[in-house]
């Protein structure tokens, strides 16, 4: 058994292998790329992409990431596709291949359909004289020097490689396209950016009879009551406009208590916070957040251009949502 030593040097050869194999890349960045990404903006349908082996694995996660970024995607097993899988293919469809050889036996089967069916072939190979290469209607060059794998067998550096050039594909086409980050929340409704991105103040605040509101003219008594009532930490406190003045938080009832003041005989009107921080209905909930990090404070309250209360929210609504 090798000491710790030579473990961390292979290690470190590995990833300086994998360097220098995705370093090569950029000289690949060419005519054909470009050509590539021209046949995918243009596609009417989805890309349908495939691989063998390691490179399926590759393929899969390519295609994922193709449709996450606003190119639609699967992935299509090449030795399922021999057996009916190739009728999710269409004419409308652009097939993206990989194989590193360029010479997968399950890959060059299925390439007579795909021309039957007049469908573009983009081909990421690491052999350019590969029948696959060759019947590409465009071909990208993923070869690398060496394998990371010192028997030179398992797929490490070339795997790597090719799923780079799928990023820069899916990020090249996005970036064309226009896609913009709420793009991409729609398509993560379920994630934490999309949650982010998506929910808006108006989709979890406290509305109605569950808002913690008392007129400016009551004792600091009725607004304690209120504010256990409603279990938010704070009330809003309105006028006979029904707009808001203030705020009454937790914080101020501390300062009232330390200066001995009597919550059955002082107004909460002469303890309450005026210049509290209003916001509006169609903000986001991330936003809300970074206004509450900011000022340090736990709540807010939600107004609309008069300043009359819609809706309160604090930081454990956030929590709820997903949001902090």
């Amino acid at each position: 058994m090798g000491c710790d030593q030579d473990i961390q040097a292979l290690a470190l050869a590995v990833i300086q292998t994998e360097m220098q194999a995705v370093a090569g890349l950029a000289a690949r960045i060419d005519q054909q790329f470009v050509s590539a990404c021209h046949l995918l903006l243009a596609c009417k349908g989805r890309v349908v992409v495939t691989g063998m082996g390691k490179s399926g694995h590759i393929a899969g996660k390519i295609a994922a990431t193709l449709a996450s970024t606003g190119t639609p995607a699967f992935f299509v097993h090449p030795g399922e596709a021999s057996h009916g899988d190739l009728g999710m293919i269409t004419r409308q469809d652009v097939v993206l291949a990989l194989s590193n050889s360029g010479e997968t036996e399950e890959i060059l089967t299925i390439l007579p359909i795909i021309k039957r069916l007049g469908v573009p072939l983009i081909a990421l190979t690491g052999n350019p004289a590969s029948a696959l290469a060759k019947f590409a209607t465009v071909h990208i060059n993923v070869a690398v020097e060496q394998e990371a794998c010192p028997l030179g067998l398992a797929p490490t550096a070339s795997t790597t490689a090719a799923l780079v050039m799928g990023d820069a594909l899916a990020v090249s086409l996005l970036e064309t396209k226009g896609f913009t980050r709420d793009d991409f929340a729609l398509s993560h409704p379920g994630g934490s950016l999309g949650r982010r991105l998506l929910l808006l103040v108006s989709d979890i605040m406290h509305r109605g009879e569950e808002m913690p509101v008392v007129a400016n003219t009551v004792l600091v008594s009725d607004a304690l009551l209120e504010m256990t009532v409603k279990k938010m930490g704070m009330t809003a406190v309105v006028d006979g406009d029904a707009q808001v003045v203030g705020i009454f938080t937790d914080g101020d009832l501390r300062r009232m208590l330390e200066k001995n003041l009597d919550v059955h005989s002082t107004r909460v009107a002469d303890v309450m916070t005026w210049s509290c921080k209003m916001i509006g209905i169609d903000m986001l909930a991330a936003e809300a957040m970074q206004i509450m990090e900011t000022k340090k404070i736990n709540a807010l309250l939600v107004v609309d251009a008069q300043q009359k209360l819609l809706g309160a929210l604090n930081m454990h609504d956030l929590l709820r949502a997903g949001i902090v």
